[in-house]
């Protein structure tokens, strides 16, 4: 899990990538939450290793695995969250929708589910129309969970944009949405009142 210094800043936690290393999804995701930081916030991110130690969501199940705990707690002390999903066969992928079922957890909290908080959305697929259908799905499972998706979501065709170890990407326009996300969710996270 990438983790800058976490103090009395507010919090903006980042949720997505895949299985089997650091992919699109990922990168994206770092580089809308580097600019969350870049406004003064601490950034934490759970990408898809962190997301497959999640077991998947037993709503009976009596006791939390630490990883399962730790990832509800994060969210619990977040002032906004970034999600970023790739495409699968036109909508999210059960890795990023297990951790957000796992949001259950916080149900009988003072602040249930997402209530109030901003959150931005990353769409990655490998054509056009799955990036559409994905970020559409997010917004829902975010209205859902009483959430509040911001204005602007960054749909990421992977056939044209290729991302980089650097933490950059071969699309300057690309760049400037994902700095978009993490400016919005910082934007509105002071907002907030936090429980």
């Amino acid at each position: 899990m990438l983790e800058t210094s976490v103090s009395s800043r507010p919090l903006v936690v980042g949720i997505g990538g895949t299985i089997g290393g650091v992919a699109s999804t990922e990168r994206a995701l770092m580089m809308a939450l580097d600019s969350a930081g870049q406004a003064g916030f601490a950034t934490r991110l759970f990408g898809g290793e962190a997301l497959a130690q999640l077991p998947l969501y037993n709503p009976k199940a009596a006791d939390r695995s630490p990883a399962e705990r730790e990832f509800v707690d994060a969210v619990r002390q977040a002032s906004a969250l970034i999600i970023a999903s790739p495409g699968y066969h036109g909508s999210i992928s059960g890795l990023v929708k297990n951790a957000l079922d796992l949001l259950e957890e916080t149900a009988r909290d003072a602040r249930p589910y997402l209530a109030d908080m901003p959150v931005g959305l990353i769409a990655t697929a490998y054509g056009w129309q799955a990036t559409g259908s994905t970020i559409a799905a997010l917004r829902s499972i975010v209205h859902a969970l009483r959430g509040w998706p911001t204005p602007f979501a960054a749909a990421i065709n992977t056939q044209i944009t290729k991302f980089d170890e650097e933490g950059g990407a071969s699309e300057p326009a690309v760049v400037e949405q994902l700095a978009l996300v993490g400016q919005q969710v910082a934007r509105f996270a002071p907002l907030v009142a936090h429980g």
